[in-house]
């Protein structure tokens, strides 16, 4: 069946926030939780019960901002549009919020919850402004929402819940073994002491397999000159460098006319990338099945020679205290802090003969291999979530399929 469509000023309150003075100081640090939309930027679950920020009862009502009670549903409606969460305890935002209390027997909190969080981008296309965009109070209002029965709505949001569980599951897996996977390489590190020697990134470069160099195309892409053509040339970015790992995006060509003036920036299976804009410092090696390919000024390819392996560099660069700590004295830039070649190649460290780094090498294929199932599983957990939430809320989600277990 389908769901009657309501509007959402008719089944909840919509209210803003405010504010108090940031200059007064008996206005903070009180015992009033005071979300901003970064409290629900890495929150990772449904409730809320803490923000970084607390307001008195003088900044409560010195501003607007209104004190939600327990299960009211937060919506962030600027900077960015579409964080949501539910309240535990009562709580007051700040103006980047258009929070939702729902009137009772109308309206279940998780249900409004699971349904404003399966629509982030058409939230997002209801943003207004010039200078950044924001959803109004009004047009929160005027959001039509399909509403089934309170049972049925409540039947959904468990059903809901347990798969979202299971997705924060299986982060709390992959998050596990990323640290796991830092505490081999620290183990190992300590371990091989007495195998290693100081080196510096420059000594561990292969000049005859194009050395350390970043790309022609910087921050002002000709795009005259990239083409719509996975049959062409792939152009490496920093977007291809994801939390460390090396991730496809096939967005960016050029022609193989133009890549024969080009030839000196190819990248090559088991080169060590590092991102030096942006956000600075995400390294991914690139796959044995890469097909032909330069970089951009943004992304510094490594060709390495035979004292260290690519896997090795890797882990020291995103796990080694005290390249890590070099890495954040020297970087610098006008508008962000970046990182250079200079920088890069000047880093120090203690590097263990291959034999030793091989045995690193076969820890981490083990991790990364039980790395990558998790993350299929994820995928996978997300399509049957977004395939759970469309036929729920278009009622072609059967309801014997809504009956818990």
């Amino acid at each position: 069946m389908t769901w009657e469509r309501v509007r959402l000023g008719d089944i909840a309150t919509v209210v803003s926030g405010a504010t108090p003075k940031t200059g007064v100081d008996e206005y903070w640090d009180g015992d009033i939780a005071w979300a901003t939309p970064k409290d629900l930027s890495g929150l990772g679950r449904k409730y809320i019960s803490e923000t970084e920020s607390y307001i008195t009862e003088k900044g409560y009502k010195s501003c607007s901002t209104i004190l939600l009670p327990p299960n009211s549903v937060l919506l962030s409606s600027r900077a960015p549009i579409g964080h949501v969460a539910i309240n535990a305890i009562p709580m007051a935002t700040n103006q980047g919020f258009k929070s939702l209390i729902p009137k009772q027997g109308a309206l279940d909190a998780s249900y409004l919850y699971h349904w404003l969080k399966s629509q982030t981008s058409y939230l997002n296309s209801l943003g207004r402004g010039a200078t950044f965009k924001e959803v109004s109070k009004t047009i929160v209002e005027d959001i039509e929402i399909p509403l089934p029965p309170l049972p049925v709505q409540q039947r959904i949001a468990a059903v809901l819940d347990e798969v979202d569980a299971l997705r924060q599951k299986r982060e709390r897996s992959i998050e596990g073994l990323e640290a796991l996977r830092e505490s081999a390489y620290i183990h190992h590190l300590a371990e091989s002491q007495a195998s290693s020697v100081r080196v510096r990134v420059s000594d561990l470069i292969d000049p005859h397999r194009g050395g350390m160099r970043t790309g022609p195309f910087g921050s002002q892409l000709l795009h005259s000159e990239f083409v719509d053509d996975p049959s062409g040339i792939m152009v490496l970015g920093i977007d291809n460098a994801v939390k460390n790992r090396f991730r496809y995006t096939g967005e960016r060509y050029i022609t193989p006319e133009k890549y024969e003036g080009l030839r000196r920036y190819t990248v090559h299976p088991g080169d060590v990338l590092v991102t030096i804009m942006g956000t600075c410092g995400r390294v991914a090696i690139v796959p044995s099945n890469i097909p032909t390919a330069i970089n951009t000024k943004h992304l510094c390819a490594m060709s390495l020679n035979e004292q260290c392996l690519p896997e090795y560099l890797h882990a020291t660069l995103i796990y080694n205290p005290s390249v890590l700590k070099q890495m954040g004295a020297s970087a610098r830039g006008a508008i962000m802090d970046g990182l250079n070649m200079g920088i890069i190649s000047a880093l120090e460290f203690d590097l263990p003969e291959v034999s030793e780094q091989r045995k690193l090498q076969t820890v981490f294929a083990e991790i990364d291999s039980l790395t990558d199932a998790a993350l299929h599983a994820r995928q996978t957990e997300g399509v049957l979530l977004s395939s759970l939430q469309t036929r729920a809320f278009s009622g072609k989600l059967n309801l014997r399929e809504l009956t818990l277990s």
